[in-house]
């Protein structure tokens, strides 16, 4: 990252900035744009888009833009950009559609309407970078098969946790010491915080109670580690993760906390804990076999091992969103994507008892929350991924903290995720004993009629 400023400035010297759009006006949509139009060279954030155009202009007022155009075709757009306009629109899909776009930032948080986005961004060639937990640790490992076949980069980003740490990760991987355990500070959770609980809070921070529920509830964290998980080969040790309550202590203490023999073994786990120091944050324990560099790392003042601790006391969310634009575009580098198959979902659980006819309300509601999972358990046990959750009716009674599957719901019909999943799942299965293999030619013939249907029919 190092390398991002200096290239900004010289993109931004030569006249030749890069020209970003985004999707999605709400708080931390607001954030970027004051974030990339006032305080960032060598970027221009020339569209955003948002289903109620007052909020995207919004987002341009609010960072001092008031030369706004109001288009609603692609021909629009790019005469927009072309006369350095910046421009609005309630159609997301012109800005994944339009000549003159880099790179197209996703902020929705909403699974079915960003896969139709970034899609269709892919499709298009434009870089997509997601602060979109959400959709990353539900389609990711399809959609980066299909932005990897269209030569451009498919990454979650900087600022927000999980690109924090991930920076953190490579940095620890990259002076030799063995990354064992990728993990987030919490506050809270509470699995059973809704949006009623949370509208004091939400309200003095000017967010949404149901997105405030989501961070409360563990659904978020556990979007968030999923997609550690799944960039790093990572899994989880148990379901929901193990979550221990260090009452204020360092987080250094939380090495004391997790089975050594569990860390050491394979590829590593992805968790978190609640309540250390420092807040918020996140922190990876590394491990290292060489005595002479243990004997440094004790020196300078990691201690003696075998776990060592780094951590990050801090995750600043918009401010860094820039140098994952950059990074994408300038220099081909992800933040955070998938890095094969699935290694962790996140699973649906009852957050109440369920009865038949009830319509689950999604992330941050009253009916369910999201907990982690290791990707096998979750295709072995038939489980229903949360991000797929939101709009399924309940077909039998499932019982408070009871985790759904498929068998217990009625899919809602035509949606664009599912039939990625099913692709996703279809993809990165293990290899059949017996019976045809489906072929690279098959699933390439799968995506091409996923995107035919999106572009004629939504």
């Amino acid at each position: 990252m190092i390398l991002v400023d200096t290239a900004l400035e010289r993109r931004a010297a030569e006249g030749r900035p890069i020209r970003a759009a985004m999707v999605g006006a709400g708080f931390m949509g607001r954030g970027i744009a004051l974030q990339l139009l006032r305080y960032v060279r060598g970027i221009e954030l020339v569209a955003i888009a948002n289903r109620h155009l007052e909020a995207a202009e919004r987002a341009y007022r609010g960072a001092g833009v008031h030369d706004l155009r109001v288009v609603e075709t692609v021909a629009e757009l790019e005469d927009a950009i072309s006369r350095g306009t910046f421009a609005i629109t309630e159609d997301a899909l012109l800005l994944a559609r339009a000549g003159g776009i880099d790179a197209i930032i996703e902020v929705t948080g909403a699974v079915e309407f960003a896969a139709h986005v970034v899609l269709e961004a892919i499709r298009y060639g434009k870089h997509v970078i997601l602060m979109d937990a959400e959709l990353d640790g539900t389609l990711g490992p399809i959609l980066k098969v299909y932005a990897d076949r269209a030569g451009v980069v498919y990454t979650n980003s900087d600022g927000d946790q999980p690109g924090v740490i991930m920076n953190l990760y490579r940095f620890v991987r990259g002076i030799g010491v063995r990354p064992v355990l990728c993990g987030n500070i919490k506050g809270l959770h509470d699995p059973y915080r809704n949006p009623t609980t949370q509208v004091e809070f939400a309200a003095r921070w000017g967010q949404k109670p149901k997105m405030v529920a989501s961070f409360a509830d563990g659904s978020k964290i556990s979007f968030e580690q999923a997609i550690v998980a799944n960039g790093t080969g990572m899994h989880v040790a148990r379901r929901g993760m193990i979550g221990p309550n260090l009452g204020g202590a360092p987080i250094a203490e939380a090495m004391k906390l997790f089975p050594l023999d569990l860390l050491l073994e394979g590829e590593g786990i992805v968790d978190y804990v609640v309540d250390a120091r420092p807040a918020p944050g996140v922190f990876v324990f590394g491990t290292h076999d060489d005595p002479v560099q243990q004997h440094y790392l004790n020196l300078y003042k990691l201690g003696e091992g075998p776990l060592y601790c780094f951590y990050t006391p801090y995750h600043l969310c918009h401010f860094e969103v820039h140098n994952t634009v950059a990074r994408a575009v300038l220099f081909g580098d992800a933040a955070l994507a998938p890095r094969g198959e699935p290694c962790v979902d996140v699973v649906t659980t009852a957050k109440v008892d369920l009865k038949p006819g009830d319509v689950l309300d999604g992330l941050g509601g009253y009916l369910s929350y999201g907990q982690c999972e290791n990707a096998a358990t979750t295709r072995r046990e038939r489980l229903l991924p949360m991000g797929l959750a939101e709009g399924c009716r309940i077909k039998r009674p499932v019982r408070k903290d009871q985790v759904l599957t498929y068998d217990d719901v009625e899919l809602p019909p035509g949606r664009l995720c599912d039939r990625l999943r099913a692709e996703q799942d279809a993809h990165f299965a293990p290899a059949p004993r017996t019976g045809r293999i489906l072929a690279r030619q098959d699933l390439a013939s799968a995506s091409s009629a996923c995107i035919e249907e999106r572009s004629s029919g939504h």
